[in-house]
């Protein structure tokens, strides 16, 4: 069950207050986070993580996890989300890190959260990030965020109207997702 729980974790952050919980974080308390070490072998650097450019099969991935959740969003009565350049930039790049790395937190490269890295991508309204790693398939990884009530929280929020998705592949092959929403 353990390791169950480990390869299907997630984290959700919000601005709103709210929709705090577990592995949350909003803009106002960004601190450091305890990073999670996935294992050893992510730690090597692969070339997608080396030069930000999507390989045909992350963006199948990133295209279809935008599809799903405009899915899940249009059938409850919300707009679908635009995919923004900007947020996706940030997404892509805090998945990234985390497949370089092998870890697993909101809190990325320098300290930053994703109100930072979404500022730093030229976004300047984000509203939430949803993470997640091990997922083979763009629907297990919706399913599991639509499961989870913070997730949900930020795919159903219809407040925001765009959203970026990366989907970055580690050295091993493991799957690290961002998924930052904006208004």
């Amino acid at each position: 069950m353990r390791n169950v729980l480990r390869r299907f974790a997630l984290a959700a952050a919000l601005i709103a207050p709210a929709a705090l919980g577990l592995a949350t974080m909003t803009a106002g308390s960004a601190q450091a986070a305890p990073v999670k070490t996935v294992t050893s072998a992510t730690a090597k650097t692969s070339a997608t993580a080396k030069t930000g450019a999507a390989t045909a099969g992350e963006t199948v991935l990133q295209t279809e996890i935008n599809r799903l959740i405009n899915v899940e969003r249009t059938s409850r009565g919300c707009a679908a989300l635009k995919t923004d350049a900007k947020l996706t930039t940030a997404a892509r790049g805090h998945s990234a890190w985390m497949a370089q790395t092998g870890a697993f937190s909101h809190t990325g490269r320098g300290n930053s959260n994703f109100v930072a890295r979404s500022k730093a991508a030229g976004y300047t309204k984000p509203s939430a990030e949803n993470i997640a790693w091990g997922y083979r398939t763009a629907k297990q990884v919706v399913d599991g965020w639509m499961k989870s009530p913070g997730h949900r929280t930020n795919i159903l929020n219809c407040k925001s109207t765009t959203v970026g998705v990366g989907a970055v592949f580690s050295a091993n092959g493991t799957p690290y997702y961002t998924q930052d929403f904006g208004y």
